[in-house]
């Protein structure tokens, strides 16, 4: 990013010419938004497909020219570019721009610019995981205190659409990637949170300690909360080296009995320890958590940190019960499917990395674990010998089941292991059965693969949508005609 990306101006790009790096979600509305601020639109995409020639169909009437399998040259004339979440910062795109000095903004820098003098403030919420749910229960509980709000970003409702829509919000609710925050050097939220950090997308920000830095950037200018994770000290090395506004306060939330300036548990209740009149000496009591859906410990957790950004908006005691009692959790996050022969089902399609993993796995005792994919270069040791005491059973699949398998090995080599090589269509309803198998009465046949899902099905939900069939089949007597 050059240094002229803090001079250019939402108000100067009238006439001026705009490259859009990728369509989707964020780059649909970006070119939109460019196009209705005058400039010359050009949107690039290194794709050619129906979805895409579909939204280039819906873009170009409006004067937007748009290149479909191209996204390697720097148009001719580029003065900005607005980039989606997923190119890559070391993109030969976005390497020529350096070279020519264009400045580049990502799809949330732009909406932060295009953003009214009336503007709600922001609630922005990172991590390597939980975003999507701490953004929803944050969302959920600002609702029960009877505020227009709306969970967006990262989420896949697109900010530009929010900040450019008629609909009034008194805050927003944001999940942001680190990809996102790379790009939004100028976002200032009212209060941020990093849920946590663990290795994940080392291959797009090069380093662990850049990956780092960049979710770090949701603390930048923060006004009243800075919200880390007791247990994860990097998470509060990060508020420390964030330049934020006088009086703003660094505020943790912990499984334990919490500390002054902490939220956290005592007794089955989440208590507030850091918005109260005298934080030295009393505790705020916010819900049970029995309140909690599901009440794993990385979900009460997510729960607290929700808690402390609301509580910093200011959100009373009660709404912050009421907003964790409605919440329902999407699909695939340590998601109850069936009880099966006094066996509990659970699918948490959405563990794609270890760490995911590592929080699904430690909220049952005794576990026969479905788990493999593609690892995108994560190691498995660590994982296993955290878990190795709750494995009644391991069943590996997908393409790199053997890295997991090698780990089991060293660490837990008198668990069974059932090794599925097939990645047909039927090879999920092989791994439950082979998992009803090894489970006996009281157990819990948990799928958290630990490994991304495109080496077998479409995405993590196809994945999940999968497992939840083949433990109905199992319920019903049904048998697949594979088998």
């Amino acid at each position: 990013m050059t240094s002229d990306a803090a001079a250019l101006d939402v108000s100067d790009l009238a006439g001026r010419q705009v490259t859009v790096a990728g369509l989707g979600v964020s780059g649909v509305p970006a070119a939109r938004a460019l196009r209705g601020l005058g400039a010359s639109v050009t949107v690039v995409n290194g794709s050619d497909g129906e979805p895409q020639r579909a939204q280039a169909a819906e873009l170009e009437p409006l004067g937007i020219t748009v290149r479909l399998g191209d996204g390697e040259a720097l148009p001719e004339g580029t003065e900005l570019i607005v980039t989606t979440p997923g190119w890559k910062p070391t993109s030969p795109l976005f390497l020529a721009a350096a070279e020519a000095g264009v400045p580049i903004w990502g799809d949330v820098e732009l909406a932060w610019r295009l953003r009214g003098a009336d503007a709600p403030p922001w609630l922005a919420v990172t991590g390597t995981n939980g975003k999507t749910t701490t953004v929803r229960m944050l969302a959920a509980i600002l609702e029960a205190a009877g505020l227009r709000t709306a969970a967006v970003g990262n989420i896949g409702v697109s900010l530009l659409d929010i900040v450019l829509g008629d609909e009034p919000y008194d805050v927003l609710a944001v999940e942001l990637s680190s990809y996102q925050l790379h790009w939004a050097p100028s976002l200032r939220a009212h209060s941020g949170a990093v849920l946590n950090l663990a290795p994940d997308h080392l291959d797009w920000h090069g380093s662990m300690a850049a990956y780092a830095a960049d979710k770090g950037r949701i603390y930048e200018g923060n006004q009243v909360a800075c919200v880390y994770n007791v247990a994860d000290p990097a998470t509060e090395d990060l508020v420390r080296a964030a330049d934020v506004e006088e009086g703003c306060r660094a505020i943790g939330f912990t499984l334990g009995t919490p500390g002054p300036s902490q939220l956290g548990v005592v007794e089955d209740i989440l208590v507030d320890r850091a918005f109260v009149a005298n934080r030295e000496k009393q505790a705020q009591e916010l819900a049970e958590v029995s309140d909690v859906n599901p009440p794993a410990p990385h979900n009460i957790a997510n729960a607290l940190a929700a808690a402390a950004l609301a509580r910093a908006f200011g959100v009373p005691p009660r709404a912050v019960r009421d907003g964790l009692r409605a919440f329902r959790p999407d699909p695939h996050r340590v998601e109850h499917v069936a009880d099966v022969g006094g066996v509990a089902y659970v699918d948490d399609s959405k563990a794609t990395n270890t760490h995911a993993a590592e929080a699904s796995l430690g909220a049952y005792e005794h576990i026969v674990w479905i788990a493999g994919g593609l690892a995108k270069g994560a190691t498995f040791d660590e994982l296993v010998l955290t878990a190795a005491k709750r494995l009644r059973g391991v069943v590996l699949i997908g393409a790199d089941r053997a890295l997991i398998g090698e780990a089991l090995a060293r660490h837990a080599a008198d668990v069974p292991v059932v090794d599925l090589d097939r990645t047909d269509t039927g090879a999920m309803a092989a791994a439950v059965r082979e998992a009803a198998r090894l489970a006996r009465p009281g157990d819990t046949v948990l799928m958290a693969p630990a490994c991304a899902s495109m080496d077998m099905f479409t995405n993590y939900n196809k994945r999940g949508d999968a497992f939840a069939a083949a433990v109905h089949d199992l319920a019903s007597g049904r048998v697949p005609d594979d088998q």
